[in-house]
């Protein structure tokens, strides 16, 4: 398929870029011996799981669904390979229905309180799985995104080091016996300088209990392959905490997997005027990238500028009814016209996992950019796709 070819709108994930922040990656595993995973939270494109699980030690999941997922897709074929390859899942609660088959998928279960390990820490352990703590150290370097901190006060995600003191002292240490590890993950879109500054925070709390671990988990939020992201920093985290506690060390970046790996491309419907010049394309934010509209922000958009930075300025929106399903203000050196194409930039993660079908928009077409430059239609979406979510 050509590039004059491609139904809008679609995603596009160019197949070279993520190889090339695997390689990032793959080095930092290669330097020093820690192991990282993909979160599928923020990137479940399964097409391209053989080629991840190529180059990292593989996949941790947020319940039942990417359990069986990264296990199908990834762990399975990894190890018919011979390679290892793991499933790690958390939760912030698990439903019992759900535990048995969710155990058969994992090789890490990691527990968000100290009520649901000693509710299932035991079967767990029974079928030989690793069982992780979640913990809150209350340490928050979030700036401006509220809604992504774990840290933020009444927060349900991980256990206080006052929870976790109050159970050493009513039952004593014995009941660490059930936990190889702990997980924290308070990081979004964070260079190490903050990793650095929580993990500190993580050893003054609970590091008197990490010489009877087996691994610490660093949690996701690392934009580890952004281009000014301090490797330097991460790496001397890494191996402080294996080199002081004989630790094992696990990251489980989504972002950074997909990072600037994928394209939204879209079509221009229409132009209209109302107070300045207004396209309407056949994308919206509030289906098909709705982190502009929850974190909020504005997505780069190839070939655009800030408003007034170029001669002509637009408010891109959506063509559902939602007043709000405005993508943003931009600048262009040309005008818009109908059936232009615009290619929004860096839409590979937290775009496919969580898009939707709101007034019955079509889910963007998902096309993979091989390494040859062939443009390939992995899947295309129709009416029966939105008829199926209901009933």
């Amino acid at each position: 398929m050509e590039w004059r070819d491609l139904p809008t709108p679609c995603y596009v994930v160019d197949e070279a870029l993520v190889e090339k922040n695997l390689e990032v990656l793959k080095g930092v595993m290669n330097r020093t011996g820690a192991k990282i995973l993909l979160a599928q939270k923020a990137f479940s494109m399964y097409g391209l799981y053989p080629l991840i699980g190529r180059f990292l030690t593989g996949a941790t999941a947020s319940g039942l669904y990417e359990a069986r997922l990264g296990y199908e897709e990834m762990v399975l074929p990894m190890k018919k390979q011979g390679k290892h390859c793991e499933n790690h899942v958390y939760a912030p609660a698990f439903r019992e229905d759900e535990l048995d088959e969710i155990l058969t998928y994992s090789d890490h279960i990691v527990f968000n309180s100290i009520r649901q390990v000693e509710k299932y820490a035991n079967k767990a352990k029974a079928l030989g799985k690793e069982v992780g703590l979640r913990v809150n150290p209350e340490f928050s370097t979030q700036e401006g995104h509220a809604i992504y901190d774990p840290c933020a006060p009444k927060s349900r995600l991980g256990v206080t080091q006052d929870a976790f003191m109050e159970k050493c002292r009513t039952d004593g240490e014995e009941w660490l016996e059930q936990i190889d590890g702990l997980h924290f993950h308070t990081l979004c879109e964070q260079d190490a300088d903050d990793l650095e500054k929580t993990l500190k925070a993580v050893e003054e709390k609970f590091g008197r209990f990490f010489p009877k671990l087996k691994w610490l988990n660093f949690g996701g939020g690392h934009h580890i392959t952004k281009n000014v992201y301090d490797l330097a920093t991460l790496e001397k985290c890494i191996k402080g905490i294996q080199e002081k506690y004989g630790l094992s060390v696990y990251l489980e970046p989504g972002e950074a997997v997909a990072l600037n790996a994928g394209f939204l491309v879209t079509t221009v419907l229409e132009v209209i005027h109302n107070g300045g010049d207004i396209a309407i394309l056949d994308t919206s934010a509030a289906c098909h990238m709705p982190d502009v509209l929850e974190m909020p922000y504005r997505p780069p958009l190839l070939g655009s500028g800030s408003p007034g930075e170029k001669k002509w300025n637009y408010r891109l929106g959506a063509p559902t009814c939602l007043a709000g399903d405005i993508i943003g203000e931009y600048s262009f050196d040309a005008p818009l016209k109908e059936g232009d194409r615009l290619v929004f930039e860096d839409m590979a993660i937290y775009s496919m996992v969580k898009n939707n079908t709101f007034n019955g928009m079509p889910l963007p077409a998902i096309i993979l950019k091989e390494k040859n430059g062939n443009y390939r239609l992995v899947k295309k979406f129709g009416y029966t796709d939105f008829k199926n979510r209901l009933s």
